[in-house]
């Protein structure tokens, strides 16, 4: 089987699509699968460039950690036609994904997508609803030429058949239970913070309006005024990241973007996970924390409603409702019983989620719809 996968975002770029991505081609290695990615321009590590072709590109001005490439058509051409992909992957309806549509189409090369991100909800905190009807007619005409469109979660599926989306199924998304793990847990990296009894609550996502972080400010303020006894810790970075700062809130501290083993230790090492995120197709972060041994707070809305289980590994609020939300952590600070209750069942819940079943199940999607083509291609022939 030879894949090739157009996307427009891809490490080391910071979001759950892109190590989503990183995933894919870590299987894709491992199973000696054939892989052409094309992608944004970025400063690519060495162990990322193998198979990938990288396209100058520019920061999106709604949104600067978003890239929109330039494809070079004729460069595309010349790569496929000497890789003769059996199957095409568009994970974006943009500029490379309307790319590598006309590829298929052109070649009759089965064409598949997926849907990874619900930008009708980011609009209308950008102040741009104007765009929803015109943006949804624009995916119905994408996803229409593709003979499998997946999404993450059963909750995107509902909310794409509702319009007028269809042939979708799940593709959903697994953890790494060695990499995410309660073994990372640090004495030392908590002091360094100056714990010393307090509950360490922990963030982690793109600092952006679409992520709902008034919210979990505001909720933070009602913690504040009961004088309860935590840090908050925001880890990541985004356009509003300067403005949530400049509030000076005590308690809360700003750590920028972190990955790899700083990151695990981060998740280990805190006692809670928030989320306030109620637009997630699926919601990585939820997973990642699960493992690390952190009960989730969050809205049961969207893509996280995949992995929350209320009262049962975590605690759900109402979306956008920060006194919901800080009622929630309140409940969690103040009872550590259930606390370590809801973080046994979250440890438990992610070991049920792993890697290789995802891409298992993606794969045999990919290979009905290849010997499906097959088949059209030979009854083709023999007229």
């Amino acid at each position: 089987m030879r894949v090739a996968i157009f996307t427009d975002t891809y490490l080391p770029q910071i979001n759950g699509v892109s190590k989503t991505l990183y995933k894919l081609k870590q299987y894709l290695d491992k199973e000696e699968i054939e892989y052409r990615f094309f992608v944004p321009g970025n400063d690519l590590k060495a162990d990322l460039i193998q198979n990938i072709i990288t396209f100058q590109s520019f920061n999106f001005f709604l949104y600067p950690d978003c890239k929109i490439a330039l494809p070079n058509n004729q460069m595309i051409k010349n790569v496929l036609s000497k890789f003769k992909p059996d199957l095409i992957h568009c994970t974006t309806p943009f500029s490379l994904g309307l790319t590598g549509m006309k590829y298929a189409k052109d070649n009759n090369i089965p064409l598949v997508s997926s849907y990874h991100t619900s930008f009708d909800k980011y609009l209308e905190h950008y102040k741009l609803q104007f765009l929803e009807k015109p943006l949804w007619h624009f995916f119905r005409w994408f996803h229409s030429y593709c003979e499998i469109n997946f999404c993450p979660s059963e909750e995107t599926r509902k909310e794409l058949k509702k319009q007028g989306i269809n042939n979708i199924e799940i593709w959903g998304r697994g953890i790494d239970t060695q990499k995410f793990s309660t073994n990372y847990y640090s004495a030392e990296y908590r002091k360094n913070l100056g714990v010393v009894d307090e509950n360490i609550l922990l963030y982690v996502g793109r600092i952006a309006a679409e992520k709902e972080l008034d919210v979990l400010l505001d909720a933070v303020k009602i913690l504040n005024r009961k004088k309860l006894n935590y840090k908050l810790l925001l880890v990541g970075d985004g356009p509003i990241r300067a403005r949530l700062e400049s509030l000076q809130l005590p308690n809360v501290i700003f750590t920028g973007y972190k990955s790899g083993e700083e990151l695990q230790t981060i998740y280990a090492s805190a006692d809670l996970f928030l989320f306030p995120s109620s637009s997630e197709t699926y919601g990585n972060v939820i997973l990642e924390a699960m493992a690390s041994g952190l009960p989730v707070i969050a809205p049961f809305a969207g893509g996280v409603k995949e992995n929350l289980i209320h009262q049962y590994n975590g605690l759900a609020f109402q979306a956008g409702d920060a006194e919901d939300m800080a009622i929630a952590a309140e409940r969690l600070l103040k009872d550590n019983q259930l606390k370590l209750h809801l973080r046994d069942n979250a440890l438990q819940h992610s070991l049920s989620k792993s890697w290789d079943s995802v891409f298992k199940n993606l794969f045999a999607h990919y290979q009905l719809i290849i010997d499906r083509s097959r088949e059209v291609r030979n009854k083709v022939k023999s007229m």
